[in-house]
């Protein structure tokens, strides 16, 4: 059984593979300042009566929970084989960037995921503290994208700066049209951030051409894609998946 582990700046993603099936997969909240003990107890509590694991696959956006989730494998699954996504990680993905190294680990894993289940051209939505866009070639590589701050952090940011507004349940309302402060901030919540990515993927599909797919994963992508007009396939383990594809990739240096 493969572990696979995905650190975002909001939530953590675990995913356990069967071969190629994932059987089981948890959600929990990302804590820079949680210690590798404290990650221990965590894991060993959500894997309790899950098949032994043979391998290990992780990817973080945080380098704090890095360098602690460092520590719990090598002090307590020291015998498992391990693959960390990182700077020289045999990925099979050409980064064509200004500076590939500042690439994130997970918009290279995403890379690999879509170009496996899509084909090429195609771009990856992930929502999540941010909203990235990642453009994936014909032959799988990484072409670059577009960063914009995520919908809860927007909405976070609009609650602490104006006096009358407050955070709101993402949920679609009555209308575009908000009949009052609720509704209003849920209309520009989910279809302004529709529009946007809309508006991204435009602009990409005008530069790059026909695109493949336009799929979207991260924890807010449930209630965005109802809204949207371009994304064509959700797909919620997409960074799970990818992480697996690099592990077998790397399986035989582990």
């Amino acid at each position: 059984m493969l572990l696979a582990i995905d650190v975002g700046n909001t939530n953590t993603v675990l995913g356990m593979f069967d071969g190629e099936v994932l059987s089981s997969s948890w959600r929990i909240k990302t804590d820079a300042h949680t210690t590798a003990d404290e990650m221990a107890l965590t894991f060993r509590g959500l894997l309790a009566g899950e098949s032994p694991i043979t391998g290990i696959a992780l990817c973080s956006t945080v380098p704090a929970v890095l360098r602690e989730m460092r520590l719990m494998l090598d002090r307590y699954f020291a015998d498992v084989p391990t693959v960390i996504v990182e700077p020289g990680t045999r990925t099979g993905v050409p980064v064509l960037t200004d500076n590939p190294k500042e690439v994130g680990a997970d918009r290279i894993v995403n890379t690999i995921a879509a170009h496996h289940q899509f084909g090429g051209p195609c771009i990856v939505v992930d929502f999540g503290t941010s909203t990235n866009l990642d453009v994936v070639s014909a032959k799988g590589e990484f072409l670059g994208g577009a960063l914009a701050p995520g919908i809860e952090i927007s909405l976070d940011a609009l609650a602490a700066r104006a006096a009358q507004l407050r955070k709101v349940e993402l949920v679609r309302p009555r209308s575009a049209i908000g009949k009052n402060t609720v509704e209003a901030l849920q209309s520009g919540a989910l279809y302004g951030f529709a529009g946007q990515v809309d508006g991204l993927v435009d602009r990409i599909v005008e530069e790059l051409g026909p695109v493949t797919a336009v799929v979207a994963t991260g924890g807010l992508a449930p209630i965005v894609v109802p809204e949207s007009r371009r994304i064509t396939h959700h797909d919620p383990e997409l960074t799970l998946t990818g992480l697996r594809l690099v592990f077998a990739k790397n399986a035989d240096a582990t």
